[in-house]
């Protein structure tokens, strides 16, 4: 794979009318980011950098994840949600006040904004048994006055615990609940992200937000991550089951979206992500009236971080242009 020329994603992100020369490739490479930007008007939507984007580079490459704010910068982007398990170093180094210093400094320094914060590896919103969920509850406060304290407006929680349904309603609801009324003394948003077992069930999702019935309590549709049920249990690993209907479940979540996932795992081609319809998801996300951020979250293997990043950027702005 030919090295990435950045023009484009700062073209498309800044919507300054500019195009994209197509890097040189072979007759035989696939050169997936080389779709052309046609000058056009602004989408609905704004666009922001998911830390995944670039988790290789902090937990294989060894990269200070600090420097994220200056690498979204460089891409191109004004708009950052970073990922909580990705600090856990400096959290033990520096502490909660020390980290959110740092954190803040480097958003300064480079002149990005913060729009939400993906909190990960704090224990089980939804844990059957009270007193660990309780303690879930107590683990990310942390990240809340994190968001506050950078500017976000939420967080991304996971509602993990258990994975039968009688049981994952009271407790969810619960624990949401618990959390939201803290996050409500920030003005923080917490947000259930389709992240896995029953949190990608979209209408199981739906009925606990409902249930919940808070102001700050809502969304975080993303476009992939569907996966109900993994083998032997597991959280994360090999998918036995997934959510049959993405776009349904995209659209019912869009009814209290607060953020939203532009996931991305493989390109074809002609720069279309080969398992989700672009355009599909798009029109579902303006017929919702969002007009908020949609951040970008490349989670493939074939190509680079930053180039999958750039594709994803060009496939949201060409898919953009198709919608009625």
């Amino acid at each position: 794979m030919k090295k990435l020329a950045f023009g484009v994603l700062v073209c498309a992100l800044f919507f300054i009318g500019c195009k994209e020369k197509s890097t040189e490739t072979s007759d035989t490479e696939v050169n997936p980011y080389s779709v052309e930007v046609e000058e056009t008007e602004s989408p609905f939507f704004k666009i922001s950098l998911a830390q995944w984007s670039l988790h290789k580079m902090v937990l294989e490459d060894g990269q200070d994840p600090l420097g994220f704010a200056g690498e979204a910068k460089a891409l191109g982007f004004e708009a950052v949600e970073y990922v909580s398990a990705l600090y856990t170093p400096h959290l033990d180094s520096l502490g909660v006040d020390g980290l959110i210093e740092a954190m803040k400094a480097e958003q300064e320094k480079h002149g990005v904004s913060c729009v939400l914060i993906m909190v990960d590896n704090e224990g089980d919103l939804a844990d059957p048994n009270e007193e660990a969920r309780d303690q879930a509850v107590e683990n990310h406060k942390k990240w809340v006055d994190a968001a506050a304290a950078l500017g976000g407006h939420s967080i991304r929680v996971n509602t993990f615990g258990t994975n039968e349904v009688k049981e994952w309603q009271p407790a969810v609801q619960d624990g949401l609940t618990k959390l939201a009324q803290y996050a409500a003394t920030k003005n923080i948003n917490v947000l259930i992200e389709n992240h896995g077992w029953l949190s990608s069930d979209a209408p199981e999702v739906m009925k606990a937000i409902a249930a919940v019935n808070m102001e700050n309590v809502g969304t975080l549709p993303d476009f992939g991550n569907w996966c109900v049920k993994r083998a032997d249990g597991a959280k994360w690993g090999e998918c036995l089951e997934e959510y049959p209907d993405y776009y349904q479940g995209i659209e019912l979540m869009m009814a209290e979206a607060k953020a939203v996932s532009a996931k991305s795992y493989k390109f074809d081609t002609e720069g279309n992500e080969t398992k989700l319809d672009y355009a599909r998801m798009l029109q579902i996300v303006k017929d919702a009236g969002y007009t908020g951020h949609i951040g970008i979250e490349y989670e493939g293997d074939e190509l680079t971080e930053k180039e999958g990043i750039s594709a994803t950027m060009n496939l949201l702005i060409k898919a953009a242009q198709t919608l009625n």
